[in-house]
């Protein structure tokens, strides 16, 4: 195994804001992404009828999100190197909350595709500034604790969306899930504007045109940080794609109602959040990096039995949950090491380091999600692709685990700033 040393620890004893507050606020900007998602979803059957239109149209407001989530987090991760952690999450926030209201009063199926990815776009700031505000402050076991914390809050808001998406659409319709949308919007902001420290200081070189190619070419040639980002978008990557078929599957196949998807969505969610919570006592004995094989066995156990199970049993919530579960109850184990191997070598670039975490992440979800919808059959295609993605995610970490850890990359912005 691996081992990986504790040289690159932060060397602030008494950083801006700690361990707890970085996380909570960490979880609560991360978990907008997943919570437009998982809100969503229980609706989409709902809008098919309402616009009258088709499946592949409805699928459509979901992997327009997606794209926006992944493409938006290559520019909102180096916006927020160069001007700051704060302004650039109140910009794209305002972004998202502007999306929610065009969504809300859609007229069209059209419209609603439009707001979607504006939606995915606001929303990717929490994913991509969070990660890189956690680096900004710590690293590697400490860093891997923030990690571990945020999924463990994270996993609370997306285990009850489904249900309160469900259960808002039969009381009051599915305009009012992007009503839902657009408080929370309203409610980051204000947390961001009275909770956030600055952690970086405004330095525009950061952003001219030639230091971001800088910075991504020295991450795209890094196998250390691609393989490890491969990993956590194997992983993660396969719950994104799911999004896209576990509601006609679950409801236009197995015939559950929108709430009772919500409730049934807890089995993923939850089986996440023990995982996690498991893994935050593991981790004091073991360390994070211990960790991962134990999850990336599960995720194999979860693929194998993905494919198995809805190839060969009869559709049931159970034959088509239980594996899904154990898929992400791996997954709790992989994320902390692995997003703290991903950023740990890159201190002067964590926003874009982040950014490009996060694009390969929703990408592979992304790029999961529109095969599946190519395939046609739900059942087939989630059959053929979640096994694929974990077995991408095991193979990038078997060759990952071999190779050296970096040293600290701080060629591309010489002079180094200071949080403020």
């Amino acid at each position: 195994m691996n081992e990986r040393p504790e040289r690159l620890e932060a060397s602030a004893a008494a950083p801006l804001m700690s361990e707890r507050r970085v996380s909570i606020i960490g979880a609560v900007l991360v978990a907008v992404g997943p919570l437009s998602m998982a809100l969503f979803t229980p609706a989409m059957p709902e809008i098919v009828n309402a616009f009258g239109t088709t499946e592949a149209a409805v699928k459509m407001t979901l992997s327009l999100y997606f794209a926006g989530f992944a493409l938006a987090q290559l520019v909102c991760g180096p916006l927020s190197d160069g001007l700051g952690r704060k302004p650039v999450t109140f910009a794209f926030m305002g972004i998202y909350a502007v999306a929610s209201l065009i969504a809300l009063l859609s007229p069209t199926i059209e419209v609603l595709i439009a707001a979607r990815f504006l939606q995915g776009v606001g929303a990717a700031v929490g994913v991509a500034v969070s990660r890189a505000i956690v680096r900004d402050l710590f690293t590697q076991e400490r860093s891997a604790r923030i990690m571990n914390l945020i999924g463990i809050i994270l996993a609370v808001g997306p285990a009850f969306a489904p249900t309160l998406g469900g259960l808002t659409m039969e009381i009051a319709g599915w305009h009012a899930i992007f009503g839902l949308m657009l408080a929370a919007g309203c409610a980051i902001v204000l947390v961001v504007h009275f909770c956030l420290r600055e952690t970086v200081q405004r330095d525009l070189s950061r952003i001219r045109p030639a230091a971001l190619i800088q910075s991504y070419g020295l991450l795209l040639r890094s196998g250390y940080f691609m393989l490890s980002s491969i990993v956590i978008a194997g992983s993660v990557g396969a719950l994104y794609t799911q999004a896209t078929v576990l509601p006609f599957i679950l409801m236009g196949r197995v015939g559950l109602s929108p709430s009772e998807f919500g409730i049934g969505m807890l089995a993923q969610t939850g089986m996440y959040f023990t995982g996690s919570l498991i893994v935050r006592q593991l981790m004091k004995r073991y360390g994070a990096y211990r960790l991962v094989p134990v999850g990336l066995t599960f995720i194999g156990i979860g693929s194998t039995a993905v494919a198995l199970s809805l190839t060969f049993v009869p559709l049931s919530f159970v034959s088509v949950m239980a594996p899904v579960g154990v898929y992400a109850f791996g997954i709790a184990f992989v994320t902390p090491a692995m997003m703290t191997a991903s950023l740990a070598p890159f201190p002067r670039i964590a926003g874009s380091a982040s950014s490009l975490t996060g694009f390969l992440q929703m990408g592979m979800g992304l790029l999961g999600g529109t095969l599946a919808a190519l395939i046609g059959d739900p059942v087939l295609g989630m059959a053929i692709i979640i096994p694929s993605l974990g077995a991408t995610a095991i193979i990038a970490w078997l060759i990952w685990h071999r190779l050296p850890e970096p040293e600290l990359a701080t060629a591309v912005h010489p002079t180094p700033s200071t949080p403020v």
